[in-house]
């Protein structure tokens, strides 16, 4: 532990010096004034930091017992100071005073100070304090460390997770292709697609409960999973049976804990002209018919994903025709369009009518995301295009 002492006096250092050597505090470092304090700590001047390394000077002070009274700058000064350095502001700064004006006390520990001594020093009350202010400063630097380690650990999850999302498709009779914009660093909204064979083609957009780890986690689950289902189920209502199957697998130590998601997944069928799908209490799909101004809406309703242990899933086929564009969404794209719920489809419906196929997805991103309606968004947002050639 290396304690700095900051006196104008060096009749006071020598004798806080002394006391803490007999004490045990063998690495001590002294200043006799503010400006001095700023050289050791690496502040160039009052209040001003310049750019350095979070290992740079300064940092090895692990406590400050600074005299408040001190010409040119006052400790009061040097605390506020101080606190304007993120690198610096977690140092414990006690005070030491020979004054007993309470508002000036007060002033002191507002700027940024810990605690106080008062003058002629009381040395067990002194080591008494600091042994305090060491242990609240080991303490938040556990908690910084761990921080760190969470925010590392956070970056390579969220890495993962995007690595599994996959590549646009541009193939001869199809082109998929995705708008994804998270709220959070983990997100838990999830799009899959998988070329089935020669013709056939399987979507998948999924909404997992709640945002962050938990949720991020559940959606790597359901991605290895879906990515099975789809190769060997095929089917759409097979397809999610087995999501819901697997899903009732999950164990959680607290049995309160439920994870569920919605799912729309579909069947593509290029040689039969049809797609068929299953919406597992997904928000509906769009079909912006390439010959026309219609825009069809995908049916509504189904039971979420791992709820029950069996649901019951219902199948629906459209008919689908060279220049025709399938939109999926998750329902934070239906706040980009109004927040009243029961209009929001409508809304999403009219506003994607434009967006036919051919229309590049930049454009559909520049109408529909504008930054206006993007921001402070609480919810991820994820649109998938499917244009069938």
């Amino acid at each position: 532990m290396r304690i700095a002492i900051v006196d104008d006096n060096p009749m006071n250092i020598t004798v806080v010096q002394e006391i803490l050597k007999r004490a045990g505090y063998t690495d001590i470092a002294t200043a006799a004034s503010g400006m001095e304090l700023f050289a050791l700590l690496g502040l160039t001047s009052l209040g001003n930091e310049p750019d350095m390394p979070a290992s740079s000077s300064g940092n090895d002070i692990d406590l400050i017992l600074l005299d408040m009274m001190m010409p040119g700058v006052d400790g009061i000064s040097v605390c506020h100071s101080i606190q304007q350095a993120e690198r610096l502001r977690d140092i414990p700064i006690i005070m030491v005073t020979a004054i007993g004006d309470s508002k000036k006390l007060a002033e002191a520990l507002d700027a940024g100070a810990i605690d106080y001594v008062t003058k002629p020093i009381n040395r067990i009350e002194l080591l008494a304090r600091i042994r305090v202010a060491l242990r609240l400063k080991e303490q938040k630097d556990w908690h910084k460390e761990r921080d760190r380690r969470v925010r590392e650990e956070l970056q390579l999850a969220r890495e993962v997770q995007s690595a599994v999302l996959p590549q646009p498709v541009d193939d001869e009779g199809i082109s998929v292709d995705a708008i994804y914009r998270p709220s959070d660093e983990l997100s838990g909204d999830l799009y899959a697609w998988h070329r089935i064979d020669e013709h056939r083609y399987g979507v998948a957009v999924i909404d997992a409960m709640g945002h962050g780890i938990s949720s991020s986690l559940v959606c790597m689950f359901i991605a290895s999973v879906l990515k099975e289902a789809m190769t060997k189920q095929i089917q759409p209502e097979r397809v999610i049976s087995e999501l819901n199957r697997r899903t009732g697998q999950l164990q959680f130590a607290d049995q309160l804990i439920q994870y569920y998601f919605t799912a729309l997944y579909l069947l593509i069928d290029l040689d039969k002209g049809i797609v068929e799908y299953v919406n597992a209490g997904h928000p509906a799909g769009f079909l912006i018919r390439g010959d026309s101004d219609e825009v069809e809406t995908f049916a509504q309703g189904g039971v979420a994903i791992g709820i029950f242990e069996e649901i019951e899933v219902e199948k629906h086929t459209l008919p689908i025709n060279s220049g025709d564009r399938i939109v999926l969404v998750t329902d934070g794209i239906l706040d980009l369009v109004g927040e009243i719920e029961q209009n929001q489809m409508e809304r999403l419906r009219a506003a994607l009518q434009p967006f036919r196929s051919g229309i590049s997805r930049e454009k559909l991103e520049e109408a529909l995301f504008h930054p206006q309606h993007d921001s402070n968004r609480s919810d991820d947002r994820c649109l998938v295009m499917i244009d069938i050639k």
